[in-house]
């Protein structure tokens, strides 16, 4: 079984489960493929620009095959966060108001705690071990228990690239964060993480993070390459250091409408997260090289690929196992124990 077929299958296995769940929950949920299709537009909601890999090779692989199947449904996609930022987007997908939305799991983490573990620091080893969590047991059940608390299902999930810190100084090591205010996202666990790391964290938000860097209001940051080349943070910071401290993950979730569709079109679907799931790793990891390898041979970064990543994840890892409990704790050590 190749990959594609793989991940097609984990969609399959992960929507039955979740639909079950939401139906004993008490949402109107009913079991898949109970709707009896017709012509359907879904809603596709990103936070993402249109030009960013995430969308390219992701929510776009979704509509064209979608749409060139051609079972009764198609997609409008609004990019950029136009129907609102994460936390509206999330109730919108739970009351109906959205089809299908692009969402990182810290910020699912507000409805079920447990899921936003896959954000956290040295988690993962690579997309590939998020890959193997997703089709392993223990994924699929959080990933059934997050649509039992909130009704809404997880389609698919992939890596939107590794996280890592620009500064105005090398961070190398963990004690190269002391000292320094280091922007991370407002999210519980990105904060987590930012103590794991030993960072001094400060909430600035995303859309005024450039401003903050200039203003010297915070003197560093972390996000993934794409988001750091969309901001254009090499006119603020002059040291990219790739720590690749953490995967971004985005889950492609999924509202009752679901149970609206055919068996057909579902399938035609969970066929088309499939494939985008497998198309956007390589398509991060092929825009994430070429743009390191751009900022390495020119004047614009000082990047360091001698940054001490073994000693970052001793250090997260053994904080999170001392201080994550219950179902969160549980979360950690089964990403853990399916690492290779």
């Amino acid at each position: 079984m190749n990959a594609r077929t793989k991940r097609a299958a984990w969609v399959a296995l992960v929507a039955a489960p979740a639909l079950a769940l939401t139906g004993c929950s008490g949402s109107s949920g009913g079991d898949a493929g109970d709707g009896d299709g017709g012509e359907i537009e879904l809603t596709f909601a990103t936070s993402y620009n249109e030009d960013q890999p995430q969308h390219t090779c992701g929510v776009d692989i979704i509509k064209e095959q979608v749409e060139s199947a051609d079972v009764g449904l198609s997609v409008e996609v609004f990019p950029s966060s136009q129907l609102g930022g994460d936390a509206d987007r999330i109730a919108a997908v739970a009351s109906g108001d959205i089809d299908i939305d692009l969402q990182g799991a810290s910020a699912l983490g507000a409805v079920y705690e447990p899921i936003s573990v896959l954000d956290a620091a040295y988690a993962f080893d690579g997309p590939d071990h998020l890959a193997a969590f997703a089709e392993s047991e223990e994924g699929q059940q959080i990933f059934a228990d997050f649509a039992d608390a909130s009704g809404v299902n997880v389609l698919g999930v992939w890596s939107a690239g590794a996280r890592h810190f620009t500064s105005n100084a090398p961070v190398l090591e963990p004690a190269d964060l002391e000292g320094q205010r280091m922007r991370f996202p407002g999210s519980p666990q990105f904060l987590l993480n930012a103590q794991a790391l030993g960072a001094e964290a400060t909430e600035v938000a995303y859309e005024e993070l450039y401003l903050a860097l200039q203003q010297g209001t915070v003197d560093g940051q972390e996000n993934p390459i794409t988001n750091i080349a969309t901001l254009n943070l090499q006119e603020v910071q002059s040291d990219l250091s790739l720590s690749e401290h953490a995967l971004n993950t985005n889950l492609i979730i999924m509202g009752e409408v679901w149970n609206e569709l055919s068996e057909e079109q579902q399938t035609v679907l969970s066929d088309a997260v499939a494939q985008a799931v497998e198309e956007v790793t390589t398509c991060v990891a092929d825009d994430e090289a070429a743009t390191i390898e751009e900022w390495s041979s020119g004047d614009e970064w000082t990047v360091h690929d001698d940054v001490d990543v073994d000693a970052f994840r001793e250090q997260a890892v053994s904080w999170f196992e001392e201080n994550l409990e219950g179902d969160s704790l549980a979360a950690f050590e089964a990403i853990r124990a399916t690492a290779e």
